[in-house]
């Protein structure tokens, strides 16, 4: 069925700018399940216009001061406030040096413009089985750091996702922060994705991590998008590669064990079929660049 897309928003009952977070949080409170948040809008009001959302209260948080930021140290690794922006992201030197899985998968996300729009928060929060931040922030193994009107709390991003569009964000709940640890200095990444044109959701989309010492893989870090209800690290394969020298069979190995670990669907952008193979081709493509970059001593 085609998806209509109205040239207004649906009306809304009450539109607020709080200034602080615990204003934000005091208005989720009061509104409950009818308000949403808004902070870069490129996948709300994309929902609200085809009116698969009809949000009665919207809190608009991108008046509110200190959030916008991309920190590094370290001792305490990456931070990434909840409106600081796609566009932001990719033109960060430190994460091009650092984290250059993440530098990689903002940098192939739609348009300047949207970029410039949306925030990597956000995209997480979607929630989308093909989201191209969440492979490599869980290769990174991340954390987000969640406010409510009571308590903080620290989630890893591998049990932040809970199903398609759906996280474990409690109604009044709002992530704040995503904190990136540091990776040792032997680590290569990659980040790798097939869309059907540049600017669509993934098929399917892989990162990886590899750590490379005295020639033998010390630690690997593999995560897929697009292949499950949510997006997935692929422990089995992992496992596969570490203490082992990375040669042709057992990298071929652990991208045949990941295509075990993916649950694809048939949809309009692709067939499970093709997705299963897909990712075994991404995940050896992965790996190999990842074990490339740590052994080139660059982590680039």
């Amino acid at each position: 069925m085609d998806v209509i897309y109205y040239t207004t928003l649906p009306p809304l009952e009450y539109y607020f700018q709080p200034k602080t977070v615990s204003d934000a949080i005091s208005l989720l409170v009061s509104h409950g399940e009818a308000a949403k948040i808004l902070a870069g809008g490129t996948d709300l009001l994309v929902l609200m216009r085809s009116r698969a959302l009809r949000p009665e209260c919207i809190i608009d948080i991108t008046r509110i001061p200190g959030l916008d930021y991309i920190s590094y140290q370290d001792e305490d690794g990456l931070r990434i406030g909840a409106l600081a922006t796609l566009r932001a992201v990719e033109l960060s030197k430190v994460v091009k040096d650092k984290y250059l899985v993440l530098y990689e998968a903002v940098q192939q996300m739609g348009s300047t413009q949207v970029k410039n729009m949306g925030t990597v928060v956000g995209n997480l929060c979607r929630a989308s089985p093909s989201a191209d931040t969440a492979p490599p922030l869980l290769v990174l193994e991340a954390e987000v750091r969640i406010a409510g009107p009571i308590e903080t709390r620290i989630v890893p991003l591998e049990g932040f996702f809970i199903g398609p569009g759906e996280t474990v964000l409690e109604y009044y709940e709002m992530v704040t922060e995503i904190m990136v640890p540091g990776l040792p200095a032997d680590t290569g990444m990659a980040f790798l994705r097939a869309t059907r044109v540049a600017a669509d959701l993934a098929k399917v989309n892989v990162a990886a991590a590899v750590t490379v010492k005295n020639g033998a893989c010390e630690d690997a870090r593999i995560a897929l998008g697009g292949v499950a209800p949510t997006p997935i690290r692929a422990r089995k394969a992992e496992e596969v590669l570490k203490g082992e020298k990375l040669g042709d069979g057992v990298v071929q190995e652990a991208a045949e064990i990941a295509a075990t670990e993916i649950r694809p669907i048939d949809d309009v952008r692709s067939s499970a079929e093709y997705r299963k193979e897909l990712s075994k081709v991404l995940v050896r493509r992965a790996i190999r660049l990842s074990q490339q970059r740590a052994q080139g001593a660059t982590g680039r």
